[in-house]
């Protein structure tokens, strides 16, 4: 099934970057499409994001499956009863930091299991993914540019 993966040195202190991975509500300013965080507890969360041509909100939970100061997170989206869940049986993203130097190397992971016929399209969401995870990392880059 589709993982894609995607690593970059930010030249950015690790703690300020991991600050912003670990929190939820900082989510809107670096993970593509996400416009808002909800529902926020130590085990999970709830993103608002834009989906489509016509903007509409969809709503997607998530529960925090790794969170291993100061270097790794992960979050698995609850696909059940949801919309995504015609396409996929599980989502998970991880995030590691790790010093490097005088910045930080930042891996980003989506690992997604497709469901029936959607398998077919695993080369498309595998690239798909990628783009997504080069914009989350572009987003990054810029918030710790100044760091």
């Amino acid at each position: 099934m589709p993982v894609a993966r995607r690593t970059r040195s930010l030249g950015a202190d690790p703690e300020a970057v991991w600050a912003t991975i670990a929190d939820p509500y900082h989510l809107p300013r670096w993970w593509p499409n996400v416009r808002r965080v909800e529902s926020v507890t130590d085990a999970a969360f709830t993103e608002v994001l834009i989906a489509g041509e016509q903007g509409r909100p969809v709503r997607a939970d998530f529960r925090v499956v790794a969170h291993e100061p100061p270097r790794r997170r992960a979050w698995e989206q609850e696909v059940e009863d949801s919309p995504f869940a015609r396409v996929f049986t599980a989502v998970t993203v991880s995030a590691e930091v790790e010093p490097e130097g005088d910045g930080t190397r930042v891996s980003l992971t989506i690992d997604q299991r497709l469901r029936g016929a959607s398998r077919f399209g695993a080369p498309l969401v595998k690239r798909g993914s990628g783009r997504l995870l080069d914009q989350a990392l572009d987003a990054l880059e810029g918030l710790h540019a100044a760091s």
